[in-house]
């Protein structure tokens, strides 16, 4: 499976390195990480391709084994309300997301196991 390199913003890319250094995350998730930031393409805020899953950006996924589809925002931890849709950037799906753009698959590692979702639409609030 092709490895596409993440598109950050400045602000996001530091909010998730500083989130990695802390992180209590699988090892499989934080290795994985730690390689996609280092590829990482930064952009000024005002640069960040509009199709791009950042802070404030409102994904629909779907789990590609299931086909069932997930829709939510991406919020700061402190405004993250599941029953609102809002989803914290630092919780397993919204790391997993960030810096992926539209029809990107992404395989992170979940309580569950290991699955693969399909970034459907992006849209910035």
């Amino acid at each position: 499976m092709e490895t596409k390199s993440l598109s950050l913003s400045k602000s996001d890319f530091k909010l998730l390195k500083e989130h990695l250094e802390k992180s209590n995350m699988s090892a499989y998730n934080k290795e994985k990480l730690q390689a996609e930031l280092k590829a990482a393409t930064i952009y000024s805020e005002d640069e960040l391709p509009s199709d791009v899953v950042c802070l404030k950006s409102e994904a629909r996924i779907a789990n590609v084994k299931s086909g069932k589809e997930f829709t939510f925002k991406l919020v700061m931890p402190e405004e993250a309300n599941i029953k609102v849709q809002k989803v914290s950037v630092f919780a397993p799906i919204g790391i997993a997301l960030f810096g992926y753009r539209t029809g990107d698959s992404i395989n992170w590692e979940m309580p569950d196991g290991i699955q693969e979702f399909k970034i459907l639409e992006v849209n910035r609030l």
